[in-house]
């Protein structure tokens, strides 16, 4: 039998792939060129070829010779095949010891029955003597060809264990030979891995690089062409400078142009409304504005008065589907809020079971300047106005001593010096909304329920304070989750 030896070695083909710290190399170590063409267009410029491999050849090599040192673990088939062979010869040395025993058990035999003829041989005489004689021949016969038989068994036996340990120093030697191929192999798996890193690396880089590259081209290319627009604007700087004059002054064509149709169409609608209300018996007057108040007056000597009639004011939808019913809303007189800003508010008059239904001509406009008031305050932490208390749980306060309303951004406290009326987080049971009554000033009041059994009507400086403090706190509100409206809202 052949021995394998595990002495051998192979060289991994490394003529095709160049370093880059140590495996790659790239296509190109610059940055591409531009040249302008006719009709100043951006041509590239052709780049050379590079003689060495590409990265795709360098993986193919390395995954080539990784499937090469795969095949030479076979040796393992060959272990595996010495170890069957050694079991084989394990069941014949112990068939052989069989045979050994079933031996040794017929010469016994074969002695019990000669002396056995024998003893017969002495008692018969005549023809019966000369049968136990044949019979005493035949297993001397017998007992010769048994002892050869054993000879040959010793013969089988020492062959067996010469092949059984021949057999174990081969499998101990295949073992010895895996043993070292995986070693060889492992150590040559961690080599390509350490490759296989190297080239992703490389890649890597050289994204990054062709990245930067990219970057750096289009940034060139714009300084080219502002350069180009700086060189051609400095010989027509008065074609440019009067082209940008009228382009401002369209704009402003434009933007006037738009707020006189906005109030065009507000009049017209107005104008509208007014032919609509001649036969009727109230109107809405006042200014469509927030910060300013809306009262129902009467247009007609027909006209049943107010105190005897039932008011209702409601918010439309923008598609006049659905009306929301204001509730406490039910005066002559009422003070629009920042929740009724581009909404149209309507107005039921119910007199001796007549109906009659009065409508804003448009929605409600915001406040000039409300909006960067607003963000004005929301920078500070805490912001705080100067009310008077009209009405406390209801009832008409007598004192008219100036209170300071301050607006949080986690709660909200009404206090006059060192003195606290109230102080609140925002809840689900606060309420905010613009004052709903008949009172003077409604315009600058505001609703306020701190909590459940405390309430008050707080009349601020002006109008803008008002609408200011009721969207700032509604904003804080919402922060914590909270929506902050007036009884009965559907927000």
């Amino acid at each position: 039998m052949t021995k394998i030896s595990p002495a051998f070695e192979e060289e991994i083909p490394t003529e095709g792939v160049l370093s880059v710290s140590a495996d790659v190399s790239f296509i190109s170590d610059g940055f591409p060129k531009y040249k302008l063409g006719p009709d100043n267009q951006i041509l590239e410029e052709p780049k050379e070829n590079s003689d060495g491999p590409t990265v795709k050849e360098v993986v193919e090599q390395e995954t080539t010779h990784l499937s090469e040192q795969h095949k030479r673990l076979s040796v393992r088939d060959l272990a595996s095949k010495f170890d069957k062979n050694l079991v084989a010869a394990a069941k014949l040395s112990e068939e052989a010891k069989l045979r050994e025993v079933a031996s040794l058990e017929g010469h016994v035999l074969l002695k019990k029955l000669r002396d056995a003829l024998e003893h017969l041989r002495g008692r018969l005489a005549g023809r019966n003597k000369e049968d136990v004689e044949k019979a005493i021949s035949m297993v001397e016969a017998l007992a010769v060809k048994l002892t050869q038989k054993e000879g040959e068994l010793i013969q089988e036996k020492f062959e067996v264990k010469k092949l059984a340990s021949f057999l174990k120093q081969a499998s101990e030697d295949a073992k010895k030979l895996v043993n070292q191929e995986k070693s060889f192999a492992c150590a040559e798996i961690e080599s390509a891995r350490a490759v296989v890193q190297r080239i992703g690396e490389a890649l890597e880089e050289q994204d990054i690089t062709f990245e930067a590259s990219k970057k750096q081209d289009v940034e060139e290319l714009v300084e080219v062409v502002q350069e180009a627009r700086r060189i051609k604007l400095m010989h027509q700087p008065s074609k440019v400078m009067d082209m940008e004059h009228e382009l401002r002054a369209l704009r402003t064509q434009i933007r006037e142009k738009c707020i006189v149709s906005v109030k065009l169409q507000k009049e017209l609608a107005m104008n509208k409304r007014a032919e609509e209300n001649k036969s009727s018996l109230y109107l809405i007057d006042g200014s469509e504005t927030l910060g300013a108040y809306l009262r129902i007056q009467p247009v007609s000597e027909n006209a049943p008065q107010l105190s005897n009639c039932a008011i209702q004011w409601y918010r439309v939808s923008s598609d006049g589907s659905r009306n929301e019913a204001i509730s406490g809303a039910n005066k002559s007189i009422y003070a629009p809020e920042p929740f009724d800003v581009g909404r149209i508010l309507q107005a039921d008059i119910i007199s001796n079971d007549q109906r009659v239904i009065l409508m804003t001509a448009g929605p409600i406009d915001p406040a000039a300047g409300i909006g960067s008031y607003v963000d004005t305050l929301l920078r500070k932490s805490n912001t705080e106005f100067n009310v008077v208390i009209s009405k406390m749980n209801g009832q008409d306060h007598t004192s008219h001593s100036v209170h300071a309303f301050h607006v949080g951004k986690m709660r909200m406290k009404l206090s006059r010096g060192w003195i606290t009326k109230s102080r609140e987080n925002y809840s689900s049971s606060m309420q905010l909304c613009g004052v709903r009554g008949d009172i003077t000033n409604a315009a600058k009041a505001l609703f306020w329920q701190a909590r459940k059994g405390l309430s008050f009507v707080l009349t601020f400086e002006t109008e803008r304070e008002r609408n200011a403090a009721i969207i700032l706190a509604r904003k804080y509100a919402l922060d914590c989750n909270i929506m902050l409206a007036g009884p009965d809202d559907r927000v």
